[in-house]
């Protein structure tokens, strides 16, 4: 059943995130990810899921904010960047800190990003689930969006 799953959802084409947030100590955190919905728009709030074992999660915990960075077309290297687990991502990709709660802003891969304070979780198998609620969105262009299905990464279509 698990393959079966896996070729569900692969045939299900998404937008692709980097999730963000910040350590006890000052120190950056992210990880790559496709589960990501919006909840509601009053209060505005969305989800996303990380990995029950995440260091990402951890921090997140911990902090109890984080971001979500939407990455635009070009942004690939950034999105496999984040889901290879190098320790030194940070260092390979231009950040800033918000001046409001949340992670660090992808500033050359991300055409969006939104800070949110942790409004409650819910583990299930796998994963946690995270309802944050938004506080601050940042536009940073009108670049495409990346997107992943069929186990690849694509543009959206010019045309559309």
């Amino acid at each position: 059943m698990t393959e079966q799953f896996r070729g569900l959802m692969a045939a299900f084409p998404t937008g692709v995130a980097v999730v963000t947030t910040f350590g006890q100590d000052g120190e950056p955190w992210g990880m790559t990810l496709s589960s990501l919905s919006s909840v509601s728009v009053d209060p505005p709030t969305l989800l996303v899921c990380l990995r029950y074992s995440s260091p990402t999660l951890d921090a997140l915990v911990r902090t109890g904010s984080f971001t979500v960075n939407l990455l635009h077309h070009e942004a690939r290297p950034a999105a496999e960047l984040f889901s290879s687990g190098d320790p030194d991502r940070f260092r390979q990709v231009a950040w800033e800190h918000p001046a409001s709660l949340g992670g660090p802003h992808l500033v050359d891969d991300a055409h969006a990003a939104a800070d949110c304070v942790v409004d409650h979780m819910h583990r299930t198998g796998t994963h946690v689930v995270v309802f944050g609620k938004v506080h601050t969105v940042v536009h940073r262009s009108a670049a495409q969006p990346l997107l992943y299905g069929l186990r690849r990464y694509a543009s959206w279509p010019r045309s559309a």
